[in-house]
Protein backbone atom coordinates (compact mmCIF):
# COMPACT_ATOMS: atom_id res chain seq x y z
CA UNK A 1 0.00 0.00 0.00
CA UNK A 2 1.12 3.53 -1.04
CA UNK A 3 2.43 5.59 2.10
CA UNK A 4 1.20 8.62 0.10
CA UNK A 5 -2.02 9.81 -2.00
CA UNK A 6 0.22 11.61 -4.72
CA UNK A 7 3.62 11.75 -6.20
CA UNK A 8 4.76 15.35 -7.51
CA UNK A 9 7.20 16.47 -9.53
CA UNK A 10 8.39 19.58 -10.37
CA UNK A 11 10.48 20.27 -12.91
CA UNK A 12 12.98 23.32 -14.90
CA UNK A 13 13.46 22.64 -18.69
CA UNK A 14 15.99 24.68 -19.55
CA UNK A 15 17.89 25.70 -22.40
CA UNK A 16 14.87 24.44 -24.68
CA UNK A 17 13.78 25.32 -28.22
CA UNK A 18 12.16 28.90 -27.94
CA UNK A 19 9.85 28.13 -31.13
CA UNK A 20 8.81 25.09 -29.27
CA UNK A 21 8.30 27.39 -25.92
CA UNK A 22 6.04 29.89 -28.28
CA UNK A 23 3.86 27.08 -30.02
CA UNK A 24 1.12 26.67 -27.85
CA UNK A 25 -0.41 23.98 -29.99
CA UNK A 26 3.00 21.64 -30.36
CA UNK A 27 2.85 22.27 -26.56
CA UNK A 28 -0.87 20.87 -26.03
CA UNK A 29 0.36 18.17 -28.41
CA UNK A 30 3.33 17.19 -26.30
CA UNK A 31 1.62 17.65 -22.91
CA UNK A 32 -1.26 15.65 -24.11
CA UNK A 33 1.30 13.11 -25.52
CA UNK A 34 3.27 13.18 -22.30
CA UNK A 35 -0.05 12.27 -20.45
CA UNK A 36 -0.96 9.40 -22.66
CA UNK A 37 2.58 7.69 -22.49
CA UNK A 38 2.56 7.32 -19.18
CA UNK A 39 -0.92 6.10 -19.64
CA UNK A 40 -2.98 8.55 -17.75
CA UNK A 41 -6.52 8.97 -19.12
CA UNK A 42 -7.20 12.57 -20.47
CA UNK A 43 -10.19 14.28 -19.56
CA UNK A 44 -9.59 18.19 -20.61
CA UNK A 45 -6.65 20.06 -21.87
CA UNK A 46 -7.04 23.87 -21.62
CA UNK A 47 -3.61 26.43 -23.18
CA UNK A 48 -3.21 29.97 -23.55
CA UNK A 49 -0.86 31.60 -26.02
CA UNK A 50 0.69 35.04 -25.04
CA UNK A 51 1.28 37.78 -27.45
CA UNK A 52 4.42 38.05 -27.89
CA UNK A 53 5.27 35.26 -26.59
CA UNK A 54 4.69 32.61 -23.55
CA UNK A 55 2.17 29.51 -22.99
CA UNK A 56 0.46 28.91 -20.17
CA UNK A 57 -1.52 25.01 -19.92
CA UNK A 58 -2.73 22.84 -17.69
CA UNK A 59 -3.70 18.56 -18.95
CA UNK A 60 -6.43 17.44 -16.49
CA UNK A 61 -6.00 13.59 -16.12
CA UNK A 62 -7.87 11.28 -14.14
CA UNK A 63 -5.00 10.89 -12.39
CA UNK A 64 -4.44 14.31 -11.37
CA UNK A 65 -2.60 16.97 -13.85
CA UNK A 66 0.09 17.88 -15.69
CA UNK A 67 0.76 21.82 -16.05
CA UNK A 68 2.95 24.25 -17.87
CA UNK A 69 4.49 27.95 -18.17
CA UNK A 70 7.03 28.51 -20.94
CA UNK A 71 9.33 31.46 -21.26
CA UNK A 72 10.54 31.30 -24.74
CA UNK A 73 12.46 34.73 -24.62
CA UNK A 74 14.85 32.11 -21.85
CA UNK A 75 14.32 28.98 -23.18
CA UNK A 76 12.94 27.93 -20.39
CA UNK A 77 9.39 25.86 -19.06
CA UNK A 78 8.32 25.18 -15.76
CA UNK A 79 6.30 21.99 -15.39
CA UNK A 80 4.11 20.60 -12.85
CA UNK A 81 3.51 16.43 -13.03
CA UNK A 82 1.23 15.98 -10.39
CA UNK A 83 0.30 11.56 -10.11
CA UNK A 84 -1.71 9.90 -8.38
CA UNK A 85 -2.17 5.74 -8.31
CA UNK A 86 0.24 4.12 -10.13
CA UNK A 87 1.53 6.24 -13.18
CA UNK A 88 4.73 6.64 -13.10
CA UNK A 89 5.35 10.79 -13.85
CA UNK A 90 8.77 10.67 -15.25
CA UNK A 91 7.85 9.08 -18.32
CA UNK A 92 6.11 12.57 -18.84
CA UNK A 93 9.39 13.77 -17.96
CA UNK A 94 11.32 12.05 -20.66
CA UNK A 95 8.73 12.81 -23.23
CA UNK A 96 8.64 16.30 -22.52
CA UNK A 97 12.24 16.80 -22.15
CA UNK A 98 12.47 14.99 -25.99
CA UNK A 99 9.94 17.45 -27.25
CA UNK A 100 11.22 20.56 -25.92
CA UNK A 101 14.80 20.22 -26.45
CA UNK A 102 15.81 20.67 -22.91
CA UNK A 103 19.42 20.59 -23.09
CA UNK A 104 19.55 20.60 -18.85
CA UNK A 105 17.03 20.66 -16.60
CA UNK A 106 16.50 20.26 -12.73
CA UNK A 107 13.86 18.39 -11.09
CA UNK A 108 12.28 17.10 -7.42
CA UNK A 109 10.34 14.77 -6.32
CA UNK A 110 7.63 14.91 -3.44
CA UNK A 111 5.02 12.44 -1.83
CA UNK A 112 2.22 14.04 -1.54
CA UNK A 113 -0.39 13.56 1.13
CA UNK A 114 1.29 11.17 3.91
CA UNK A 115 -1.11 8.65 4.57
CA UNK A 116 0.68 8.29 8.20
CA UNK A 117 -0.76 12.08 8.75
CA UNK A 118 -3.61 11.96 7.73
CA UNK A 119 -7.30 10.27 8.97
CA UNK A 120 -9.74 9.35 6.85
CA UNK A 121 -13.13 10.77 7.36
CA UNK A 122 -16.95 8.71 6.76
CA UNK A 123 -19.08 10.27 4.89
CA UNK A 124 -22.61 9.64 2.65
CA UNK A 125 -21.14 9.54 -1.00
CA UNK A 126 -24.01 7.83 -2.48
CA UNK A 127 -25.40 10.81 -3.79
CA UNK A 128 -22.15 10.98 -5.10
CA UNK A 129 -22.24 8.38 -6.72
CA UNK A 130 -25.61 8.40 -8.17
CA UNK A 131 -24.19 12.33 -9.80
CA UNK A 132 -21.29 10.94 -10.89
CA UNK A 133 -23.53 8.31 -12.95
CA UNK A 134 -25.17 10.74 -14.91
CA UNK A 135 -21.96 12.01 -16.77
CA UNK A 136 -20.16 10.26 -19.50
CA UNK A 137 -16.72 11.18 -20.31
CA UNK A 138 -16.38 12.30 -24.09
CA UNK A 139 -15.15 9.66 -26.47
CA UNK A 140 -12.30 12.45 -27.24
CA UNK A 141 -11.39 14.64 -24.37
CA UNK A 142 -12.17 18.11 -24.51
CA UNK A 143 -9.61 20.98 -26.06
CA UNK A 144 -9.24 24.49 -24.24
CA UNK A 145 -6.54 25.96 -26.06
CA UNK A 146 -6.15 29.66 -26.52
CA UNK A 147 -4.57 32.37 -28.62
CA UNK A 148 -3.64 35.81 -27.44
CA UNK A 149 -2.75 39.34 -28.77
CA UNK A 150 -2.26 41.34 -26.50
CA UNK A 151 0.24 44.52 -25.45
CA UNK A 152 1.49 45.76 -21.92
CA UNK A 153 -2.00 47.24 -20.69
CA UNK A 154 -4.44 45.03 -22.68
CA UNK A 155 -5.53 41.83 -24.80
CA UNK A 156 -7.87 39.92 -26.90
CA UNK A 157 -8.55 36.10 -26.70
CA UNK A 158 -9.70 33.68 -29.06
CA UNK A 159 -10.11 29.86 -28.63
CA UNK A 160 -8.83 27.74 -31.44
CA UNK A 161 -9.03 24.02 -32.10
CA UNK A 162 -5.42 23.50 -32.11
CA UNK A 163 -5.36 22.89 -35.01
CA UNK A 164 -2.07 24.80 -36.99
CA UNK A 165 -2.90 24.35 -40.78
CA UNK A 166 -0.04 26.53 -41.35
CA UNK A 167 2.74 27.54 -39.07
CA UNK A 168 5.88 29.11 -41.45
CA UNK A 169 9.03 31.17 -40.51
CA UNK A 170 9.25 33.35 -43.73
CA UNK A 171 12.25 36.12 -44.13
CA UNK A 172 10.04 38.65 -42.98
CA UNK A 173 7.78 37.27 -40.07
CA UNK A 174 6.25 33.93 -39.26
CA UNK A 175 2.82 33.21 -40.60
CA UNK A 176 0.33 31.01 -39.21
CA UNK A 177 -3.46 29.49 -40.62
CA UNK A 178 -4.97 28.49 -37.21
CA UNK A 179 -8.71 27.67 -36.92
CA UNK A 180 -11.18 29.30 -34.40
CA UNK A 181 -13.99 28.22 -32.22
CA UNK A 182 -15.82 31.34 -33.22
CA UNK A 183 -14.05 33.09 -36.16
CA UNK A 184 -13.13 30.11 -38.38
CA UNK A 185 -9.68 29.78 -39.58
CA UNK A 186 -7.97 32.77 -38.71
CA UNK A 187 -4.25 34.21 -40.30
CA UNK A 188 -1.66 35.53 -37.63
CA UNK A 189 1.43 37.14 -38.35
CA UNK A 190 3.70 37.25 -35.66
CA UNK A 191 1.40 36.24 -33.40
CA UNK A 192 -1.04 39.43 -34.42
CA UNK A 193 -4.47 38.01 -35.34
CA UNK A 194 -4.76 39.73 -39.28
CA UNK A 195 -8.08 38.31 -40.15
CA UNK A 196 -10.61 35.83 -39.82
CA UNK A 197 -12.88 33.92 -42.29
CA UNK A 198 -15.98 35.53 -40.21
CA UNK A 199 -15.49 39.20 -39.66
CA UNK A 200 -12.88 39.87 -42.48
CA UNK A 201 -15.64 41.71 -44.54
CA UNK A 202 -15.31 44.44 -41.94
CA UNK A 203 -11.99 45.12 -42.90
CA UNK A 204 -11.99 44.68 -46.34
CA UNK A 205 -15.17 46.16 -47.64
CA UNK A 206 -14.23 49.60 -45.43
CA UNK A 207 -10.92 49.93 -46.41
CA UNK A 208 -12.33 49.61 -49.86
CA UNK A 209 -15.51 51.21 -50.74
CA UNK A 210 -15.58 54.84 -49.52
CA UNK A 211 -12.90 55.45 -51.67
CA UNK A 212 -14.07 54.12 -54.68
CA UNK A 213 -17.14 55.59 -54.42
CA UNK A 214 -15.97 59.10 -53.93
CA UNK A 215 -14.05 58.59 -56.78
CA UNK A 216 -16.24 56.70 -59.48
CA UNK A 217 -13.98 57.39 -62.53
CA UNK A 218 -11.20 55.66 -61.30
CA UNK A 219 -9.23 52.96 -63.19
CA UNK A 220 -6.03 52.39 -61.82
CA UNK A 221 -5.45 51.30 -58.32
CA UNK A 222 -2.77 50.23 -55.82
CA UNK A 223 -2.59 48.49 -52.74
CA UNK A 224 0.85 47.89 -51.20
CA UNK A 225 0.19 44.55 -48.65
CA UNK A 226 -2.96 42.93 -48.34
CA UNK A 227 -1.57 39.59 -48.96
CA UNK A 228 -4.91 37.61 -47.89
CA UNK A 229 -5.93 39.38 -50.71
CA UNK A 230 -9.72 40.66 -49.23
CA UNK A 231 -8.53 43.90 -50.30
CA UNK A 232 -8.20 43.49 -54.25
CA UNK A 233 -11.44 41.14 -53.97
CA UNK A 234 -13.46 44.08 -53.11
CA UNK A 235 -11.51 46.48 -55.83
CA UNK A 236 -12.12 44.45 -58.81
CA UNK A 237 -16.28 44.07 -58.02
CA UNK A 238 -15.65 47.55 -59.27
CA UNK A 239 -16.70 47.41 -62.78
CA UNK A 240 -14.54 50.73 -63.86
CA UNK A 241 -11.43 49.54 -62.70
CA UNK A 242 -8.87 48.68 -65.28
CA UNK A 243 -6.08 47.69 -62.98
CA UNK A 244 -5.08 46.40 -59.76
CA UNK A 245 -1.55 46.56 -58.54
CA UNK A 246 -1.18 44.38 -55.95
CA UNK A 247 2.37 44.32 -53.87
CA UNK A 248 2.76 42.20 -50.74
CA UNK A 249 6.25 41.75 -49.55
CA UNK A 250 5.77 38.08 -48.31
CA UNK A 251 4.90 34.95 -50.90
CA UNK A 252 4.17 33.25 -48.08
CA UNK A 253 0.87 34.72 -47.15
CA UNK A 254 -0.23 34.91 -50.36
CA UNK A 255 0.60 31.01 -50.96
CA UNK A 256 -0.91 30.20 -46.97
CA UNK A 257 -4.28 32.15 -47.99
CA UNK A 258 -4.94 30.77 -51.06
CA UNK A 259 -4.97 27.09 -49.59
CA UNK A 260 -6.60 27.49 -46.71
CA UNK A 261 -8.59 30.95 -46.89
CA UNK A 262 -9.99 30.41 -50.32
CA UNK A 263 -12.77 33.00 -49.99
CA UNK A 264 -10.98 35.63 -48.84
CA UNK A 265 -8.20 35.18 -51.54
CA UNK A 266 -11.14 34.50 -54.12
CA UNK A 267 -9.46 37.00 -57.05
CA UNK A 268 -6.01 36.52 -57.44
CA UNK A 269 -6.90 35.04 -60.53
CA UNK A 270 -8.40 38.19 -61.84
CA UNK A 271 -6.80 39.15 -65.20
CA UNK A 272 -6.72 42.89 -63.94
CA UNK A 273 -4.92 42.05 -60.95
CA UNK A 274 -0.85 42.39 -61.38
CA UNK A 275 0.20 40.48 -58.44
CA UNK A 276 4.40 41.57 -57.39
CA UNK A 277 5.91 39.72 -54.05
CA UNK A 278 8.42 42.58 -53.30
CA UNK A 279 8.61 45.29 -50.91
CA UNK A 280 6.02 47.71 -51.47
CA UNK A 281 7.74 50.76 -50.12
CA UNK A 282 10.65 50.54 -52.20
CA UNK A 283 8.14 49.82 -54.88
CA UNK A 284 6.42 53.40 -54.14
CA UNK A 285 9.33 54.74 -53.88
CA UNK A 286 10.09 54.39 -58.00
CA UNK A 287 6.56 54.39 -59.14
CA UNK A 288 5.75 57.25 -61.59
CA UNK A 289 4.19 60.40 -60.65
CA UNK A 290 0.55 60.98 -61.10
CA UNK A 291 0.34 57.14 -61.72
CA UNK A 292 -2.72 56.02 -59.51
CA UNK A 293 -6.10 56.94 -58.84
CA UNK A 294 -6.07 54.87 -55.55
CA UNK A 295 -3.16 53.88 -53.12
CA UNK A 296 -4.53 51.69 -50.95
CA UNK A 297 -1.87 50.93 -47.87
CA UNK A 298 -2.90 47.59 -46.76
CA UNK A 299 -0.56 46.86 -43.87
CA UNK A 300 -0.14 45.71 -40.03
CA UNK A 301 1.09 47.16 -37.10
CA UNK A 302 4.05 49.86 -37.29
CA UNK A 303 6.68 46.74 -36.49
CA UNK A 304 8.73 44.43 -38.34
CA UNK A 305 8.05 44.26 -42.53
CA UNK A 306 5.10 47.00 -41.90
CA UNK A 307 7.33 49.18 -39.87
CA UNK A 308 8.78 52.00 -43.06
CA UNK A 309 4.62 51.79 -43.68
CA UNK A 310 4.32 54.53 -41.41
CA UNK A 311 6.89 57.23 -42.20
CA UNK A 312 6.95 60.82 -43.83
CA UNK A 313 9.24 59.75 -46.36
CA UNK A 314 6.38 56.63 -47.74
CA UNK A 315 3.54 58.69 -47.34
CA UNK A 316 5.48 61.59 -49.36
CA UNK A 317 5.91 58.98 -52.02
CA UNK A 318 2.38 57.88 -52.03
CA UNK A 319 1.54 61.67 -52.42
CA UNK A 320 3.40 62.08 -55.29
CA UNK A 321 2.63 58.52 -57.12
CA UNK A 322 -1.47 59.78 -56.78
CA UNK A 323 -2.69 61.41 -59.81
CA UNK A 324 -4.44 65.28 -59.34
CA UNK A 325 -6.96 63.79 -58.16
CA UNK A 326 -6.47 60.87 -55.96
CA UNK A 327 -7.36 59.27 -53.02
CA UNK A 328 -4.83 57.17 -50.23
CA UNK A 329 -6.24 54.96 -47.76
CA UNK A 330 -4.20 53.47 -45.01
CA UNK A 331 -4.66 50.93 -41.96
CA UNK A 332 -4.71 53.63 -39.76
CA UNK A 333 -4.91 51.75 -36.14
CA UNK A 334 -6.96 51.77 -33.42
CA UNK A 335 -7.43 54.99 -31.26
CA UNK A 336 -8.06 52.43 -27.90
CA UNK A 337 -5.23 49.97 -28.84
CA UNK A 338 -2.25 52.09 -30.71
CA UNK A 339 -2.91 55.47 -29.69
CA UNK A 340 0.59 56.80 -30.23
CA UNK A 341 1.07 54.77 -33.96
CA UNK A 342 -3.12 56.28 -34.81
CA UNK A 343 -2.16 60.03 -34.00
CA UNK A 344 1.57 60.17 -35.56
CA UNK A 345 -0.07 58.51 -38.60
CA UNK A 346 -2.37 61.56 -38.67
CA UNK A 347 -0.29 63.75 -38.35
CA UNK A 348 1.96 63.00 -41.32
CA UNK A 349 -1.24 62.67 -43.53
CA UNK A 350 -1.91 66.51 -42.74
CA UNK A 351 1.25 67.43 -43.10
CA UNK A 352 1.51 65.70 -46.40
CA UNK A 353 -1.96 66.25 -47.92
CA UNK A 354 -3.13 68.93 -45.59
CA UNK A 355 -4.98 69.65 -42.54
CA UNK A 356 -8.77 69.60 -44.18
CA UNK A 357 -7.87 66.01 -46.12
CA UNK A 358 -6.59 63.63 -43.95
CA UNK A 359 -10.38 62.37 -42.26
CA UNK A 360 -10.21 59.36 -40.34
CA UNK A 361 -12.76 56.65 -40.74
CA UNK A 362 -13.66 54.58 -37.44
CA UNK A 363 -15.20 50.98 -37.77
CA UNK A 364 -15.43 47.74 -35.44
CA UNK A 365 -13.52 44.43 -36.27
CA UNK A 366 -14.79 41.55 -33.40
CA UNK A 367 -11.47 39.80 -33.63
CA UNK A 368 -8.84 43.50 -32.95
CA UNK A 369 -7.85 44.45 -29.52
CA UNK A 370 -10.65 46.73 -28.50
CA UNK A 371 -12.98 46.48 -31.60
CA UNK A 372 -12.10 49.78 -32.48
CA UNK A 373 -10.04 50.15 -35.56
CA UNK A 374 -9.36 52.93 -38.38
CA UNK A 375 -8.47 53.59 -41.78
CA UNK A 376 -6.75 56.98 -42.30
CA UNK A 377 -6.97 58.98 -45.51
CA UNK A 378 -5.05 61.42 -47.78
CA UNK A 379 -7.33 63.55 -50.20
CA UNK A 380 -5.83 64.90 -53.80
CA UNK A 381 -8.10 67.10 -55.47
CA UNK A 382 -11.93 67.40 -54.88
CA UNK A 383 -13.02 64.17 -54.01
CA UNK A 384 -13.62 64.11 -50.16
CA UNK A 385 -15.51 60.97 -49.77
CA UNK A 386 -17.75 62.81 -47.02
CA UNK A 387 -19.12 65.21 -50.20
CA UNK A 388 -20.33 61.81 -52.51
CA UNK A 389 -23.68 62.19 -53.76
CA UNK A 390 -24.04 59.15 -55.12
CA UNK A 391 -25.83 57.35 -52.40
CA UNK A 392 -28.60 55.34 -54.96
CA UNK A 393 -25.35 54.04 -56.68
CA UNK A 394 -23.84 52.66 -53.56
CA UNK A 395 -27.25 51.31 -52.29
CA UNK A 396 -27.53 49.34 -55.56
CA UNK A 397 -23.93 48.50 -55.42
CA UNK A 398 -24.27 47.01 -52.03
CA UNK A 399 -27.33 45.16 -52.91
CA UNK A 400 -26.10 43.22 -55.92
CA UNK A 401 -22.88 42.57 -54.12
CA UNK A 402 -24.39 41.33 -50.68
CA UNK A 403 -22.14 43.14 -48.97
CA UNK A 404 -22.58 42.86 -44.99
CA UNK A 405 -20.77 46.06 -43.65
CA UNK A 406 -20.43 48.70 -45.91
CA UNK A 407 -23.84 50.53 -47.10
CA UNK A 408 -24.87 53.99 -47.71
CA UNK A 409 -25.22 54.89 -44.05
CA UNK A 410 -21.85 53.49 -42.88
CA UNK A 411 -20.42 55.43 -45.98
CA UNK A 412 -20.98 58.87 -43.87
CA UNK A 413 -20.87 57.77 -40.33
CA UNK A 414 -17.28 56.20 -40.65
CA UNK A 415 -16.38 59.94 -40.85
CA UNK A 416 -18.25 60.80 -37.57
CA UNK A 417 -15.58 60.38 -34.29
CA UNK A 418 -15.78 60.74 -31.03
CA UNK A 419 -14.28 63.32 -28.65
CA UNK A 420 -11.93 61.72 -27.43
CA UNK A 421 -10.91 60.62 -31.00
CA UNK A 422 -10.96 64.28 -31.55
CA UNK A 423 -8.63 64.60 -29.20
CA UNK A 424 -6.14 62.68 -29.69
CA UNK A 425 -5.83 64.10 -33.78
CA UNK A 426 -5.63 67.65 -32.06
CA UNK A 427 -2.65 66.88 -30.02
Amino acid sequence: MSTALGNHILVEFMNCDPHVMNDVAAIERDMVGAAQKAGATVINSTFHHFSPYGVSGVVVIQESHLAIHTWPEYGYAAVDLFTCGEMNAWISFDHLKECFGAKSYSAIEMKRGSVNLLQRNDFDISSAREKAAEWRNPEFYTRNVWFTDKDEDQALSLRFTGDVFVDVQSPFQRVRILESLKYGKMLALDDMVMTTEKDEFHYHEMISHPSLFALRHAKNVLVIGGGDGGTVREVLRHSNIEKVTMVEIDGEVIEACKVHLPQIAASFDDPRLELIVDDGIAFVKNAKQAEYDIIIVDGSDPVGPAEGLFSVEFYTNCYNALKAEGILVAQGESPKFNEKAFAELNQTLQGIFGENNAPVGLFFVPTYPTGMWSFQYGIKGDCHPKNVQNVDEIRQFVSDQGLRYYNEDIHFATFATPNFVKALLRK
